[in-house]
């Protein structure tokens, strides 16, 4: 019975992991899933998790339960090193808040290994950011960034003397989302007791060197995106690069100072560093290189999906995005059982249906790709609105199957009436 290691456990290692274990988990093959968490929630979801909008212990998945429910086996643990040599991935130790060793280093021996290990945000190397910003690649950090930013809107609430500043940095969906959704937070939490607090006593700066957000879209849905960011509120400076975080505010490369309590870098995205030291081809941007079938160029036991990989199509690279690593994870897996069976394996070819941004309950704007028209289509509204929903179920559809899902739709409006509506712990 060969052994299949996947390490990391976001949307495409999770989706990837059950797919298996559901198919060949424990009759013809070992599935072994590897994550530094216990538990994982849908990366697009952050900025909901930062604004208390959403409360990962409702929505996150423990990666043990469903491991056990899905015939594949979890092991938590950061990933240090590869021995491609003797096919074996090791495993960081595992100390606790108090520096005791909880777990020692170890080596988990594989046949077919899948690297999934996603992306980091990448500051481009400037001055002060990772000293002073808050960055959105994980739960930790989100409820992180949530905690501060109570703990402003409760100093706000005994001296409201000035207003809550928050700085983004990156005009991309995740600062664009996180805006709007700081605005939609500002009026619940007024509701829950933190004084004369509203919408207009946050004021949200969202910073982008270039010259309109979200340039990897059609210029229609940046201009309208543009739009409903300034009818919430949000004050967005184009054309505006930062050289430098400080504790109280960013400089950009005029020398103005933007002032600010909280700051955000979303810039850009970048795989771990560490992925230069297992003697694949990397790119710039630290991505491994791979072929078609979706394993390296150096190496056909391991293949790489999501953020981490890199795959020129069309003349294109595939983007870091969700449905690049659900449509990855998907045809990964046919091709690790078809070469477990000595079948030919298929060529990944990425399906682009488009990208859609939510305004939090402000709106939603996007384009659809090929499916309705020839081309792309505009939409916004509650259609968009569905639209974006609709990519999450597909994601839990993936993990839990339709009848799941459906319950867990079920609870969700049960939850609406029992919970409140933003997460103030």
């Amino acid at each position: 019975m060969e052994t299949i290691v996947i390490v990391g456990g976001g949307a495409g290692g999770l989706e990837l992991a059950t797919y298996l274990g559901n198919k060949i988990g424990k009759k013809k093959a070992n599935v072994i899933l590897i994550d530094r968490n216990s538990t994982h929630l849908w990366k697009p979801l952050l900025h909901e998790v930062a604004t208390g909008s959403l409360d990962d212990g409702t929505d996150a998945v423990s990666y043990r339960a469903h491991a056990t429910h899905h015939n594949f086996s979890f092991r938590q643990g950061t990933m240090s090193g590869l021995d491609r040599e003797n096919k074996q991935v090791i495993i960081a130790p595992i100390y606790n808040e108090e520096g005791e060793l909880l777990v020692a280093e170890r080596r988990i021996a594989y046949d077919k290994l899948v690297l999934a290990i996603g992306s980091q945000s990448n500051d481009f190397g400037t001055k002060g950011v990772k000293e002073n910003c808050f960055f959105l690649d994980g739960s930790e950090q989100a409820k992180m960034f949530q905690k501060r930013f109570l703990e402003s809107v409760l100093k706000f609430s005994f001296n409201d003397d000035h207003d809550v500043k928050i700085a983004i940095v990156g005009g991309g969906a995740t600062g664009i989302e996180l805006s709007a959704d700081l605005y939609n937070a500002a009026a619940h939490l007024n509701d829950y007791g933190f004084g004369k607090l509203k919408r207009t006593n946050i004021n949200v700066t969202l910073i982008e060197a270039g010259p309109r957000l979200i340039p990897a879209l059609t210029e229609k849905v940046s201009a309208a995106a543009l739009s409903e960011l300034t009818k919430t509120g949000v004050d967005v400076r184009l054309n505006t690069m930062v050289t430098e975080a400080l504790e109280d505010g960013l400089i950009t490369k005029d020398g103005e100072k933007i002032e600010a309590d909280l700051m955000v870098w979303a810039a850009g995205v970048k795989a771990p560093e560490f992925t230069k030291e297992f003697g694949f081809e990397t790119n710039r941007l630290n991505q491994i290189e791979i072929k078609n079938t979706l394993q390296t160029t150096v190496d056909d036991s391991v293949y790489v999906i999501g953020d981490c990989a890199a795959l020129i199509q069309d003349g294109k690279p595939i983007p870091p995005r969700a449905q690049a690593a659900h449509q990855m994870a998907k045809v990964c897996g046919k091709n690790i059982v078809a070469a477990l069976e000595g079948k030919p394996l298929q060529s990944f070819k990425f399906n682009d249906k488009g990208s859609l941004l939510s305004f939090s309950h402000f709106g939603t704007v996007g384009n659809l790709m090929g499916n309705l028209t020839k081309g792309d289509m505009f939409i916004e509204g509650k259609i968009a609105r569905m639209a974006y929903l609709s990519l999450y179920r597909m994601h839990q559809v993936a993990l839990h199957g339709w009848v799941k899902t459906a319950l867990i739709l079920l609870v969700g409006q049960i939850n609406r009436f029992l919970r409140p509506s933003m997460k103030l712990h």
